[in-house]
């Protein structure tokens, strides 16, 4: 069966974060196992992990080169590899793909959060009545102590909303033109076979659908990502943009993007490119090269946006609204950043989450490259607008994380008053980061319920 991934961005870490990648020279039963049963309890909501067999592991990243397995050994991994599987309670079967790599033979396994953690397994696979809970922490695979259980039994009562499974809509809800397109734009293996393959089979693979023959449903995020009209499913699952030219609100425009998240953002960056960001070339007479200036660089509005989508939570009825004025863009979504990140690291600009509120939809958007690696988002956005010579940005919630948003200010040379003497607008002193808590209930998300 093969992956829905490009073997070698998996392998070469273009994607997926070397922590949720782990890499064994050989077949060795038991610590494969153990790492299985860690991934499918996915404790962070990362979205699950990969065993690659068949290549070393130097720091993270496999070395070269690689020393693969013999061919003849793949028919006995795959035995052994299902055995061992039917020994993690409740069983779990990860995807398995046998690739040649520069010439050399390996066994792949994909191992996405499980729906029916927490798993747990044998710790002595010569004692197999004896079985523990595994989990990850950073790259390694440990057993869980008494506390980590008794998380790891309450994160059993919430799978994440994303990869939850839609019982009002049918599995003929997902379109296989969009699902042959994901697949040739990520280069995977699956791809060929997709153009062929039964709706039914494809979906499983892809691990978009879940239940039995007689009532396989979609999961939510195979209709956000291979449905023409998610919002049919999850109300205001959109992207709204204002332009507003003059406080008045005279010529101001509205722009809705719906469909595929995917499609959504990839139109609404368009539009900010072509309509919203603006763009001054100034010259000095010291230097060759004339400098280029941007009311609002890309990158920046780019990573604030991409972010929103990613995480955004999908069960409020709200849209993620973009308002541009004359003097700065806002970024709003709903709600706020997740509770792993404590008050103290959103006033330090460490906005570091130690579990996602979606697993796949990021997993998906990484795919396509539409957001950076796993905390890493900020830190670029930081860097675009120092480099444009921007203000920085303004991080705003409130004590309930009931929403967030991103405000970005326009570049100095775009206002009206940039001349900074009386009465002009002070500009925001470089390298110093804002987050402002909101003390009132948010008048978008006092509607989340309804």
């Amino acid at each position: 069966m093969a992956i829905p991934i490009n073997i070698n961005d998996l392998i070469n870490s273009r994607i997926v974060e070397n922590a949720r990648i782990e890499f064994k020279a050989n077949w060795n039963p038991e610590p494969v196992m153990h790492t299985i049963c860690a991934f499918a309890n996915d404790m962070d909501n990362w979205g699950g992990g990969y065993i690659v067999i068949g290549a070393k592991d130097r720091d993270g990243s496999p070395e070269y080169p690689i020393s693969g397995i013999t061919k003849s050994s793949v028919d006995k991994i795959s035995k052994e590899l299902l055995n061992i599987c039917n020994l993690i309670e409740p069983r779990y079967i990860p995807v398995s793909e046998h690739v040649v790599l520069d010439g050399k033979d390996l066994i792949i396994l994909w191992i996405p959060g499980g729906s029916s953690r927490p798993y747990k397994c044998p710790v002595r696979l010569s004692a197999p009545a004896g079985k523990a809970y595994y989990i990850r922490r950073l790259s390694s695979t440990i057993k869980a102590n008494a506390k980590e259980e008794q998380e790891l039994f309450a994160l059993s009562e919430s799978i994440p909303y994303d990869d939850r499974v839609n019982a009002k809509a049918d599995i003929e809800d997902l379109r296989p033109a969009l699902i042959s397109n994901f697949l040739h734009e990520v280069k995977s293996g699956l791809y060929e076979a997709s153009r062929s393959m039964p709706l039914r089979s494809l979906a499983l693979d892809m691990k978009i659908a879940e239940g039995p023959s007689e009532y396989l449903k979609p999961l939510n995020v195979g209709l956000m990502f291979f449905n023409d009209r998610p919002d049919n499913y999850f109300r205001y699952a959109r992207i709204e943009i204002v332009d507003k030219p003059d406080a008045t609100g005279t010529g101001m425009m509205e722009k809705t993007f719906s469909g595929p998240l995917d499609r959504q953002l990839r139109d609404a960056l368009a539009y900010i490119q072509n309509y919203i960001i603006k763009e001054k070339v100034v010259k000095h007479s010291h230097v060759a090269e004339a400098e280029r200036i941007y009311n609002f660089p890309y990158a920046a509005v780019e990573e604030a946006l991409s972010n929103a989508v990613h995480h955004k939570d999908y069960q409020v009825p709200e849209p993620i609204t973009v308002t541009v004025t004359p003097e700065k863009m806002e970024i709003l979504s709903l709600p706020g950043p997740d509770r792993s990140i404590s008050d103290e690291s959103i006033h330090a600009l460490r906005m570091i989450a130690t579990r996602y509120r979606n697993r796949r939809i990021g997993e998906f958007l990484k795919e396509l490259h539409l957001v950076e690696g796993r905390n890493t988002g900020i830190p670029s956005m930081l860097h675009a607008l120092e480099r444009n010579g921007s203000a920085p940005p303004v991080f705003e919630t409130d004590p309930d994380r009931s929403f967030f948003r991103v405000t970005f200010l326009n570049h100095d040379s775009f206002t009206k008053n940039n001349d900074h003497g009386p009465g002009a607008a002070k500009p925001i002193p470089r390298k110093k980061y804002y987050i402002i808590y909101r003390h009132v209930e948010h008048p978008l998300f006092s509607r989340a319920g309804n």
